[in-house]
């Protein structure tokens, strides 16, 4: 149903800065183009990641449309690429005259364009916030707490994170429980997964054993990789579950990078490990479909294997996404072999932790929030008109009203 409170235009400017983004951006812009000529979305990538070929092959294959517009930022240091984040985005937003700024996720483009836009009095909207792992290790935690602070409005996948969002003194009324963004796209494209045996053929390889299943691994984080010894005793582990089950190893630049750093490349050259690029989307879907079991330190991929019921073998001592651990089939395990032998051994004899599909993991979350969204733009614009400000001129009276 399309809203009919108003008729007058909320432009939203939506932001993306690296590919876990764009997963839950895509069906968020398509919702909102459900909504109608009321509502205009428009799509900004700050090019965080800024791999013109891999972020192509992302929105390609999600339907999301090319970004209105790109800044370009590049890498840097996580206080060089926030701080030209902000730079580049203030004159963008002027340009944009945004109603709100919608912000997805937890990474450096994340907080830097929030700041900027409240700042600047315009509202903030965080889809996915409230999660924490409780570390402040992980540069990811400092900008899922930052951004909750300043947000107007936070979506949150499952309760327990607006259980958090309150501990830290934010008001319930400005938490919206709408679910998973990240299940949308997931059940949206699982007909169009691409299988491990495509991948084969396509590249050639008629050599890898994988007739009675496989596993995946995904490997990238700074406490995983950094280290040479944690590093090694890592690949040592997943050298002995190779003997026993075939690992497929999409590798990420920053592992690979690590690795021949610390000469450790022979430890993953071996006929029951298959080095692969990084994945499109759609071939991570299907690697982990058909998989047995995924091993990763990725927050995204804890919800992915939940949702299709796959048991998951977390190489972290904690996460951001409890739910998947409470209700789904992820076990945390950190970089202990023993740990990640005992359950890897559950998943071969057993078939591993039975999950359930949390509540509102249901393909419509993106649903929920265009409406949650436009009737809270809506109802803001009403109360600023009947305090006589503009809210596209005096956007600094806006707290003062709202």
């Amino acid at each position: 149903m399309k809203p009919t409170t108003s008729s007058e235009l909320h432009r939203i400017l939506c932001i993306v800065g690296a590919r876990p983004n764009f997963m839950k951006i895509a069906p968020i812009m398509a919702a909102l183009a459900e909504l109608g000529p009321q509502v205009k979305a428009t799509l900004l990538h700050t090019g965080q990641h800024y791999d013109v070929a891999m972020n192509h092959q992302y929105f390609e294959a999600l339907g999301i449309p090319e970004p209105d517009i790109n800044l370009e930022i590049g890498s840097g240091s996580h206080a060089v690429q926030t701080a030209a984040v902000m730079h580049h985005f203030e004159p963008a937003l002027d340009a944009a005259q945004a109603s709100a700024v919608l912000v997805v996720g937890d990474v450096n483009s994340t907080l830097a364009c929030a700041l900027v836009a409240t700042k600047k009095g315009i509202p903030v909207i965080h889809v996915e916030a409230g999660l924490r792992s409780y570390d402040r290790a992980m540069p990811e935690e400092i900008n899922r707490i930052l951004t909750d602070q300043i947000s107007d409005i936070l979506f949150t996948t499952e309760i327990s994170a607006g259980d958090n969002l309150m501990r830290e003194g934010i008001d319930q009324s400005r938490i919206r429980f709408v679910g998973n963004v990240m299940i949308d796209t997931l059940r949206l494209n699982l007909p169009r997964a691409i299988t491990l045996p495509q991948i084969l053929a396509d590249i050639g390889r008629t050599d890898f054993r994988h007739e009675n299943g496989h596993a995946v691994l995904t490997l990238h984080r700074p406490s995983n990789v950094d280290d040479s010894a944690v590093l090694r005793g890592l690949l040592e582990t997943i050298r002995k579950i190779s003997a026993r089950l075939p690992v497929v190893f999409p590798l990420h630049p920053r592992t690979r990078g690590m690795i021949e750093k610390f000469g450790l490349s022979a430890m993953i050259d071996t006929p029951e490990i298959l080095i692969l690029p990084p994945m499109g989307y759609l071939e991570m879907l299907g690697l982990m479909k058909d998989a047995r079991l995924v091993l990763t330190d990725s927050g995204g991929i804890q919800e992915e294997t939940t949702a299709l019921g796959v048991p998951c073998i977390t190489l972290r001592n904690n996460t951001e996404r409890p739910i998947t651990v409470d209700l789904g089939t992820n076990t945390i395990v950190g970089q202990d072999e023993g740990k990640i032998l005992a359950v890897f051994d559950d998943v071969m004899k057993n078939g591993g932790k039975a999950g359930r599909t949390p509540e509102f993991w249901d393909g419509h979350a993106a649903t929920r929030i265009a409406r949650e969204l436009y009737a809270w733009l809506d109802q803001r614009r009403q109360a600023l008109a009947s305090a006589g400000t503009n809210v596209d001129t005096n956007a600094a009276a806006i707290g003062s009203v709202i």
